[in-house]
This record gives C-alpha cells, sequence and structure tokens, in this order.
C-alpha cells in the first residue's frame, strides 16, 4: 500500500482511521462548504448579497481538493470525480470574470 493511501500513524491514539488523501478531501469539502459562510458574512456586513473573491478561492481550491481525492485515491469515485468536475471550471470562470471586472488587486466586494 502507497503512503497516501496508508492510515495517518499520528491519529491512531484517536480512534480516526485516516490516510492523506482521505484528510485532504475533507479539508476540500470543509472549504467548499466554507465558502457559503464567507458569502454570508460578506453579505451581512454590505447589507445586500454580495460574492466576495475569497468565495471563488474557496470554491476553486476545495473543488480541486476533493477532486484530487476522487481521483487518485482509493475511493476512485466517478460521481465524485463528476460532482467536482463542474463546480471547478464554473469558480475559475468566475475568479477570472472577478479578476477582469474589479482588478487583480481589488478584494472588497462592490457588487
Amino acid at each position: 500500500m502507497d503512503f497516501m493511501n496508508s492510515p495517518i500513524e499520528w491519529l491512531a491514539w484517536t480512534g480516526l482511521h485516516m490516510s492523506p488523501w482521505k484528510l485532504i478531501g475533507l479539508v476540500g469539502a470543509l472549504m467548499f462548504g466554507g465558502r457559503w459562510l464567507v458569502q454570508f458574512v460578506a453579505s451581512k456586513r454590505m447589507g445586500k448579497p454580495v460574492i466576495p473573491r475569497l468565495f471563488w478561492y474557496m470554491s476553486l481550491v476545495g473543488s480541486a481538493m476533493t477532486l484530487s481525492y476522487f481521483l487518485f485515491s482509493q475511493k476512485q469515485d466517478s460521481v465524485g470525480v463528476i460532482q467536482n468536475l463542474f463546480p471547478a471550471f464554473t469558480a475559475a470562470y468566475s475568479l477570472y470574470l472577478d479578476i477582469k471586472h474589479r482588478g487583480w488587486h481589488r478584494d472588497k466586494a462592490s457588487h
């Protein structure tokens, strides 16, 4: 068994049996889900619905991490691949449009 699919030894005392790939997948899923908290906080601050750039970064990175889990781990699940492939493209394109529209260094949501 290769390193990335082997249980992480230092987590054994916790009772968690997690491989590095599973950790990558879980962090990616948390990041992808956590983007809604970022969007909620930004909208609450602005008093209107906004999507900050961090939302798109979290979408892209979260999708890439979960996509890599489903592609390269022992899981190799085609449903997970398809489920994360399309959001990754959408996030990348939306991030491109956001940078094109608001500039590279502008971080505050203005729309």
